[in-house]
């Protein structure tokens, strides 16, 4: 072999650096119309909103515009000293989360599983289950929840109510509760999840597959040692999108006590937008958390290869 078509250390690292280049730059390639958009369309309302969460905002006596009074981190500090149902609400909703994330996850990983295997009318069972996406809009989840369809219907058939108040602790039993009141529709947030799912099992060869079975795994082992690992980076951009989607859908608390406030003329828009971005710390940090581990997967996949 001629010396010098041996590649150094060096020159695999340099290697790794261009294409760890290319690929950056493929994404943003991919993100740049929605980066666009958010600078076109979000990044002044965020601005704003973050600038009038110091101020105590009114209307101009003369009835000419709003004016606004610099009141510094009082209307953060009103949000956990004077009003008592945003941090309750905060609570909730966050002891709510722990349930319905993973439950939606692993519901969309068990379905996406079926769906993958090879069977007549597979096309029309995945476009069944994505259905609820396209035409599940909130004014529709709302009305359905209203006529009581986002419930389990045998939690009123068989009394489940009683049995898990006298199991659980109240506060837990409170959950699980506001849980299986909507947990049909919980679950009709799975769409997308599944469509990820799917698309993260086609990125493992067949081939591995085969290997393994000649070895004597079982389909079991299989699933805990090839297709698990494969797709755990899916399952983390799952739980984040499950996250941010729960937190934003129709039936947060938390969302209708801030736009309650924005017409409240003792707080107003000034503190329903501290509010906001308070809300929103707090669904960055598991954000964050999730981030970080999947930078480290990517970097322990980078050091294994």
């Amino acid at each position: 072999m001629d010396a010098g078509s041996v590649m150094t250390k060096e020159d695999h690292a340099r290697h790794r650096r261009i294409q760890s280049f290319k690929d950056a730059l493929r994404g943003y390639l991919f993100l740049l119309p929605w980066m666009i958009g958010i600078v076109m369309f979000v990044a002044y309302p965020l601005i704003y909103s973050f600038f009038i969460s110091f101020h105590k905002v009114g209307v101009k006596n003369d009835g000419s515009g709003l004016k606004y009074d610099f009141v510094g981190m009082a209307n953060y500090k009103h949000a956990f000293v004077v009003d008592n149902i945003f941090p309750v609400e905060m609570i909730l909703f966050m002891r709510e989360m722990v349930l319905t994330v993973p439950i939606t996850v692993i519901f969309a990983l068990l379905i996406s599983v079926m769906l993958n295997q090879k069977f007549k009318g597979r096309m029309l069972f995945r476009a069944v289950f994505f259905l609820p996406v396209i035409f599940a809009s909130g004014q529709v989840l709302l009305e359905l929840f209203k006529q009581g369809q986002g419930s389990l219907p045998l939690v009123e058939r068989y009394n489940l109510a009683d049995v898990i108040y006298d199991v659980l602790p109240l506060t837990a039993a409170g959950t699980v509760m506001d849980l299986l009141g909507k947990f049909v529709i919980i679950l009709w947030f799975s769409g997308v999840q599944i469509i990820l799912f799917l698309a993260a099992f086609q990125t493992i060869s067949r081939s591995t597959y085969e290997a393994a079975q000649i070895d004597g795994a079982t389909p079991w082992e299989s699933f805990w040692k090839i297709t698990f690992p494969a797709i755990s980076p899916f399952i983390i951009l799952n739980l984040i999108y499950t996250l941010v989607e729960q937190s934003s859908n129709p039936f947060n608390p938390i969302l209708s006590h801030i736009l309650k406030n924005t017409t409240d003329a003792n707080t107003g828009y000034g503190y329903a937008s501290a509010l906001g971005w308070i809300y929103f710390a707090f669904i960055m940090l598991p954000i964050i958390a999730l981030v970080l581990i999947a930078r480290r997967q990517s970097k322990r996949t980078e050091v294994t290869i």
